[in-house]
Formats: C-alpha cells, sequence, structure tokens
C-alpha cells in the first residue's frame, strides 16, 4: 500500500467526530432526546507478565508482577484483565489448586499498590491462538461439554465459588470474566445451540453474582457473535452481566483485507462494533466495554501505528457509549517462550526493559485527553436499522452485511449510530436516544 502522510492517513481513515452531515430522506422523528447521557472513560490494558507470561501462575515472581503493574500504572491506566489459565487453576474436575488461587490474592495486593483495579478472567481454555484446557474436559472422555454437561458445569461453578472466596472482597477486585472468547470453543467438541449457549452464560453470570456481589461481571466474548448468528446471542451479550463486550481487531474481522489499514472501514470499526452492540441493549445506561483491542506491525505499517491508534481511539470514543478502553496487551512476550504466532510477541505498550514504547506513550496521552471528556451517548441523531436477526448461521467468515452499510454511511459523511428493526416503532426509546431518522439497511447501497 502506498505510504500515506499523517495528514492524509487522518483524512482517508476518519470522518471527523463532530461532523453531522446531511440527513438522507428517511423518516423523521421531530422530537428532541428527553435526556443526556454522560461517561468518563476508563482506560487499561490486558496484562501479559514479561517474566514468564501467564506460565507464571506456577513460577511465580512477586518483584517482577509489582514492576510490571508499577509500569503499567505509570502510563496512566487504571485497571488490568487478566487470564486464569484454567488447567492451572483446576487440574482436577473437582481439585481447585490452592497456591494459584493464593497467588491471584498477591496479585491483586500488587494491584492495589499500584493503583490498579482487575478483571479476573477465569475459564481461560483459549488465549493467544493456543489452547488451554484442562485434561478432564477433553473429547475423548465421556459427557464433558462445558457448556451443557451438569458434571462439567458444577467444577466451573466450583471454580469460581473457589476463587471468589478468596479475592470476591478484595479492594481492588473489579469483576469476573467468565472466560476469554469460550466461542472459539464451541467448535466441534463442545457444541452448543445459541439456547444453550445463552442459559449456560446467564447461570454463570447470575452465580459470579451471587459469589461476588457488586462487582463488574461480563462475558468476554470475541467479534464472532456480533458479525454471525453464532453460539451466544447479541440479545443475552446485551443484557446479562455488568457491561456489553467488544473485542476489536482488523485482521480477524476480515476489517484489514476489506479496507485495508487506513480505509473508513478500519478506523472506525471499534466504533461500529460499539453501535452494534448498543442497540441491543435495553438498559440506555448500559455501556460497551472494548475490552480487547490492538494492533500488531505486522498489520500496519510501524510508521502508522500512532496515527491508527490515535484514530481507532477517537473514533470508537466518540459515541459517547463506552464504559472503558482496555488494550491488548501490556508487554511484550518474551522470544525465548515459543509456540506464539509471530504477531503476539511485539503488541505489548511496553517493553521487556519494562518501559514503554512510542505505542504505550500514545495511549496514555490519549487515557490522559479522553478519561476527563464529557462525551454524550446522545450524540447521533441517524440511525441505521437493522434486523435483529439474519446474519449467516457459521462463525466463519465473518459477516459484514450491517458493517458495510454502517461504514458506507461513514463514507458518506454522516455520523450514524444502530437501531434494531423490533425497536423502530418506539417513539419513546427512539426519543431516548436522540434518533430523528430512520435509514432501512436495504436503502445503503454498498
Amino acid at each position: 500500500m502506498e505510504s500515506l502522510t499523517r495528514r492524509a492517513f487522518l483524512r482517508n481513515s476518519a470522518a471527523a467526530i463532530s461532523a453531522t452531515g446531511a440527513l438522507l430522506n428517511t423518516q423523521s422523528l421531530s422530537a428532541q432526546p428527553t435526556a443526556q447521557s454522560w461517561n468518563a472513560l476508563r482506560f487499561g490494558v490486558n496484562y501479559v507478565p514479561r517474566r514468564g507470561w501467564w506460565y507464571c501462575w506456577q513460577d511465580w515472581n512477586q518483584q517482577s508482577i509489582a514492576d510490571d503493574l508499577k509500569a503499567i500504572a505509570d502510563l496512566g491506566m487504571d485497571h488490568i484483565r487478566v487470564q486464569c489459565l484454567w488447567p492451572i487453576f483446576q487440574p482436577g474436575v473437582n481439585y481447585v489448586s490452592s497456591e494459584a488461587v493464593d497467588r491471584s490474592v498477591m496479585l491483586l495486593d500488587a494491584a492495589d499498590r499500584a493503583g490498579l483495579d482487575v478483571e479476573v478472567t477465569v475459564l481461560n481454555g483459549w488465549m493467544s491462538g493456543l489452547s488451554f484446557m484442562p485434561a478432564w474436559t477433553q473429547p475423548n472422555l465421556p459427557s464433558c461439554n462445558i457448556f451443557t454437561d451438569k458434571r462439567t458445569i458444577a467444577a466451573e461453578r466450583l471454580l469460581f465459588s473457589t476463587i471468589a472466596s478468596a479475592i470476591g472482597s478484595h479492594p481492588r477486585f473489579l469483576g469476573f470474566d467468565i472466560g476469554n472468547e469460550l466461542g472459539v470453543l464451541m467448535g466441534k467438541d463442545n457444541p452448543a445451540t445459541p439456547a444453550e449457549a445463552d442459559q449456560w452464560a446467564s447461570d454463570l453470570l447470575e452465580l459470579c453474582a451471587g459469589v461476588a456481589p457488586g462487582k463488574f461481571h461480563v462475558n468476554g466474548v470475541d467479534h464472532q457473535h456480533w458479525f454471525t448468528d453464532f453460539g451466544f446471542t447479541r440479545q443475552n451479550l446485551a443484557t446479562t452481566g455488568s457491561a456489553t463486550i467488544v473485542h476489536s481487531y482488523a485482521f480477524f474481522t476480515g476489517a484489514l483485507k476489506k479496507f485495508g489499514y487506513a480505509g473508513v472501514g478500519t478506523a472506525h470499526l471499534a466504533e461500529y462494533q460499539t453501535e452494534l452492540a448498543f442497540a441491543y441493549h435495553k438498559d440506555p445506561a448500559r455501556r460497551v466495554w472494548i475490552e480487547e483491542v490492538g494492533v500488531s506491525r505486522e498489520w500496519v505499517p510501524e510508521e502508522h501505528l500512532l496515527d491508527y491508534a490515535d484514530t481507532l481511539v477517537r473514533n470508537a470514543a466518540s459515541t459517547g457509549k463506552l464504559w472503558g478502553i482496555t488494550w491488548w496487551c501490556s508487554h511484550d512476550i518474551d522470544p525465548a517462550i515459543k509456540s506464539f504466532s509471530s504477531l503476539e510477541y511485539t503488541l505489548g505498550l511496553i517493553g521487556l526493559d519494562n518501559k514503554p514504547k512510542p505505542l504505550g506513550k500514545k495511549l496514555a496521552a490519549l487515557a490522559a485527553e479522553f478519561r476527563h471528556l464529557r462525551i454524550s451517548a446522545n450524540n447521533r441523531d441517524t440511525a441505521l436499522v437493522i434486523p435483529d436477526v439474519g446474519l449467516k448461521q457459521t462463525h466463519t467468515p465473518p459477516d459484514w452485511t450491517y458493517g458495510d452499510r454502517f461504514m458506507k454511511l461513514v463514507a458518506d459523511g454522516k455520523n450514524p449510530c444502530i437501531v434494531c428493526e423490533s425497536r423502530t416503532g418506539d417513539e419513546d426509546y427512539l426519543r431516548s436516544r436522540g434518533i430523528r431518522n430512520l435509514i432501512p439497511l436495504r436503502d445503503v447501497s454498498v
């Protein structure tokens, strides 16, 4: 791709945040919104220990962890998300490692000293392209489906209850993420219908609320449930737990291939995913958490990484619908640790010397800027109308039916949000969101 200057990159990749553009010839609603909704953004990172990766649960070094968390706090981050590798924490169906649980307390203690809140991801059988399923869940064993088997579910509940008994009241415990990108595990080994997946997630989130009341519990899914009718339904993801989760990666969603690294669809990807998630909310005060977002120099030329991150954050923040942005990830992976894909080793904001990289300094500056801004969630009066369901039933490749139309409106200078078809007759709802103009999906040609 032809090299772009900073000015050209920003011009080609993003419409101005404050632009409203000319409205299309659509259904019009004359009423003004009844209320403004404000949200101060939180900024954090997905913590990746620079010493031993997450194998550090077995080879613990408290000082190294403390040094890492101080470096994260020095960037101005306010929270981290951590990963409990499932087989380390629960090597047996009825056996939870007391040592691993004790070390989770030690991590939260270190986070407290650094001034960081901690979201704890529990059922981590998948991370960074590698499988980490416990041996007792392997498909060669009878009745081991992690979403439907009663014995396996009882084991999962034991793990949550045990961890909660140790950290549930810790002042830095933000809440549980029930698992990392669990839809990845819904293949041939753990098939689950949408109804089964939704029931499983709802039950576990209810358990989390019971064993750790008042905390911020979520279901940390990846993009595939938002781009296809697969696994957890969008309705369930948008109405259970404390926030709706978005993982936004240009490569895995197909945006990079479709639009290029400087294309409108790539620069506005996280914004689109935020608006799509919000369309399924029933509670207008509920927020979207961009729980994972990052960029590899294998996707974007290194000289454009900072502009890419700047544009991505500004466009997503412009929605006014975010709880926070949590970058992937804190530290680079030590190249001495093998088996990861090449892109995983340099995603960090902080190097192995525990010093911030240029991208880390950029995110620190964005956090300092946006943390104090008040952005209304009702700042978009033109909405793309989408069916409540109707995407491809398979989870690959991503279905861009909705996204293509959204990006066309952005490219035409509009500042769109999204509304589900079932809500288009509810004028109180539309008014509460400040929406005056509805654009049917079929009316936007791409």
